[in-house]
């Protein structure tokens, strides 16, 4: 095979797909999660090809789904606290670097 493909394993089958260098270890994780999970979800709906891989779209985009319905980390936040925070740093290091200087002059 050329160097633009990576073979997969999926529940027991091998896929040749189409990538390039810099995404062959992203997709082969990929590839891992979603073995892992294929095999998970056969052993408890005793499903398998077509069937259970469908199962396994649908429950990783469902996920997908409602992690994307979050809100945003920068959101979830209190931005009053943060910033007290940092002032508070900041305070610091002009405190440390005031003691610094004097030690320079």
């Amino acid at each position: 095979m050329s160097g633009d493909t990576l073979e997969i394993s999926l529940f027991g089958r091998q896929f040749h797909v189409a990538c390039g260098p810099e995404e062959r270890a992203t997709l082969r994780e990929a590839a891992d999660f979603l073995d892992g999970r294929m095999a998970e979800i056969a052993k408890q709906t005793k499903s398998t090809g077509e069937r259970l891989a469908i199962m396994a779209a649908l429950n990783l985009a469902h996920e997908l789904l409602a992690l994307r319905r979050q809100p945003a980390i920068s959101e979830a936040f209190d931005r009053e606290s943060i910033a007290r925070r940092i002032e508070a740093i900041e305070a610091r290091l002009d405190a440390a670097l005031g003691e610094q200087q004097d030690l320079l002059f």
